[in-house]
């Protein structure tokens, strides 16, 4: 979907199109009074009114841009003062993931109808197969990928780009080219003029360190990594990625399309907007920590999953991360034993320093339906007694950690 968060936000701000706006962060005071004032007239309010980028100040990061900002230099995840210095006048709006999430499900049911053999890859995102749908082969793919543009724009309003091409990752390519509301197609016999002319980093999996080692032995374009033999690569790179620089510099990729897939773990994070005490923000902390508990319970209840491995992460303001794991007897999706298990890893980690994030993660998932079959699930105190019987004792705490929340009963 093209610049998807920022589009749907246009839908309801039209008098937006064409301005610069950035998205990111919850929603702040100046954003509820512009509600306060304008209720239900969203399109009344004038450009004007809203908060502007620079304006801003904290910590907080862009979920995505419109193109206008994105001409700036300004791009998703960077720090919201770093972008201000690029572009100032840009609107600032706070993110909706119930709206981003609704426009996914439509978008992706349309797809479905009329291409069933679809990989979700995040709420923007998919893979389609559709080597056997009726008319998918005619004009390269190009009729199909028109129609269902078309289909999605009607629904909803949004435009998307899509890439078509003989695997994934030429087709993840391929979908860059020409945004946005473009199709593009790339075939086996276009490699050499579409693809090689194109920097490495325009491969999906080639990062900053992996690039900047490219450069430095003057490969600066898929051309010249395919210039360079086997051998080469697994000497510079390593077995497996040097493998894989040849295999995708080539626009080899026998990945196939999965349309379903079990989810490894879920987690919730936040950062804040200032750095967070462990004792003199204590109360803060702490509803700040039960929430994404309960934020990763009612996930994985909607999504119909329990877990059994409970863990937080924290991040200082020298950005340095710690994580802790804590293993239950049973399987949980209940509020106040993530909540419990989560307490009892935040013993074992140090908070002698600020906090600038904090996050809660849920792992080893089942379904709900499977481990309610094999009798593992267990509520707050249900995992208690089995800990007990278990003889599992509670974590002591870290001779540098702080006391901080008292555990939910």
């Amino acid at each position: 979907m093209d610049a998807f968060y920022a589009s749907a936000e246009l839908l309801r701000y039209p008098q937006l199109k064409g301005l610069p706006v950035i998205i990111g962060g919850g929603r702040r005071a100046e954003d509820e009074a512009l509600k306060a004032r304008y209720g239900d007239r969203l399109d009344a309010i004038p450009p004007e009114a809203f908060p502007q980028l620079k304006d801003y100040v904290g910590r907080g990061v862009i979920t995505t841009a419109t193109y206008p900002a994105r001409a700036f230099g300004v791009g998703s995840a960077m720090g919201m003062m770093k972008a201000a210095k690029l572009c100032p006048q840009a609107i600032l709006l706070p993110v909706d993931f119930a709206r981003y999430r609704h426009f996914s499900r439509q978008f992706k049911a349309i797809i479905t109808a009329m291409a069933p053999q679809m990989e979700d890859r995040g709420v923007d995102e998919v893979y389609i197969d559709f080597t056997h749908v009726e008319g998918g082969q005619d004009d390269h793919g190009r009729s199909l990928a028109l129609r269902m543009q078309a289909a999605i724009h009607a629904a909803t309003g949004l435009t998307c780009s899509v890439g078509v091409a003989p695997n994934k990752q030429l087709a993840k390519m391929a979908s860059e080219f020409n945004k946005p509301n473009g199709v593009s197609i790339v075939l086996e016999s276009d490699l050499q003029t579409m693809i090689w002319p194109l920097a490495c980093r325009k491969i999906n999996g080639v990062g900053p360190k992996a690039d900047a080692k490219l450069q430095a032995l003057g490969i600066h374009t898929l051309g010249d990594l395919a210039a360079k033999d086997l051998p080469w690569l697994v000497e510079h790179f390593g077995r497996s990625y040097g493998a894989w620089l040849h295999a995708s510099s080539w626009g080899r990729d026998n990945r196939p399309v999965v349309t379903e897939s079990e989810p490894v773990s879920m987690s919730r994070e936040t950062t804040f907007d200032r750095d967070l005490h462990a004792v003199r923000d204590k109360a803060e902390l702490g509803a700040i920590f039960t929430e994404l508990c309960q934020m990763v319970a009612a996930d994985l209840q909607r999504k119909g999953y329990v877990g059994r491995t409970i863990g937080i992460k924290l991040r200082y303001p020298d950005f340095r991360i710690a994580t802790r794991d804590h293993s239950l007897p049973l399987y949980t999706q209940d509020a106040a034993a993530i909540r419990h298990a989560a307490g009892q890893c935040l013993k074992r980690a140090p908070l002698d320093q600020r906090l600038r994030l904090l996050g809660v993660r849920v792992g080893g998932l089942l379904p709900l339906e499977q481990a309610l079959a094999q009798g593992l699930v267990g509520d707050g105190q249900a995992m208690r007694q089995a800990q007990n019987r278990l003889g599992v004792a509670e974590q002591k705490a870290d001779p540098y950690t702080l006391p901080l929340f008292d555990d939910l009963d």
